[in-house]
């Protein structure tokens, strides 16, 4: 059988049987069935995008940003461990080239929503606060991007995306209990953060108090 036919007759048997594990898709994309890696984007693209879109807003870069992580995860094939879970590897590599995409808009000044300091974009007191026209989610979004990246990380793949504990650990190298500790203090500032804001928003014309230096 010519190498060609016999390459198309692999890829239609791999069709005929899937679903397959996925420590079996990595491994025939190993060997270069390039089916079983476009099985593996299918299985996973709507969620990491759906994660990716957590931190970003913008929806064309929240895309880039997915597609350069699948092409990383087939370039790091080869040291993926197949005795572990393909899923939180995959999102590993995802979230923390999301991060470092951030982190470097950071450094370089342009606004970035982990900006922990949000001060210097809110309206002059004379505008209309446009906070009030914002809907639930909107309001949740604005108050998680106020905690620290560690904490807001967790925070946004347990509660948002309900990844587990063991996921999280997986997907950020971190023990479970450091996870569960980041997610209580996580949760616990986002509990202080919403208060404080509601409180803002019932009283918009309150002045704020002065510090002074004792």
């Amino acid at each position: 059988m010519p190498a060609n036919q016999q390459q198309l007759h692999t890829e239609k048997d791999f069709e005929s049987t899937s679903p397959l594990s996925d420590a079996r898709l990595v491994d025939e994309s190993r060997r270069g069935n390039q089916a079983a890696f476009g099985e593996l984007v299918q299985r996973y693209e709507r969620r990491l995008l759906r994660v990716i879109m957590r931190f970003v807003r913008d929806e064309n870069l929240a895309e880039d940003l997915a597609q350069e992580t699948f092409l990383r995860v087939y370039e790091r094939l080869e040291q993926f461990d197949t005795s572990r879970r393909f899923g939180p590897w995959l999102f590993r590599i995802g979230v923390n080239l999301t991060l470092d995409h951030l982190r470097k808009q950071k450094r370089r000044g342009l606004m970035s929503l982990f900006s922990e300091n949000k001060q210097d974009r809110w309206p002059d007191p004379g505008v209309p606060d446009p906070r009030q026209a914002l809907d639930l989610h909107q309001e949740v979004r604005a108050v998680v991007e106020e905690i620290p990246e560690k904490y807001r990380t967790v925070l946004v793949l347990r509660d948002l995306e309900n990844f587990s504990t063991s996921e999280i650990a997986a997907i950020l190298d971190r023990k479970e209990a450091t996870i569960r500790w980041r997610l209580a203090e996580a949760r616990n500032r986002f509990q202080s953060l919403w208060e404080r804001r509601q409180q803002q928003e019932s009283s918009p014309t309150e002045p704020h108090p002065v510090e002074t230096e004792s």
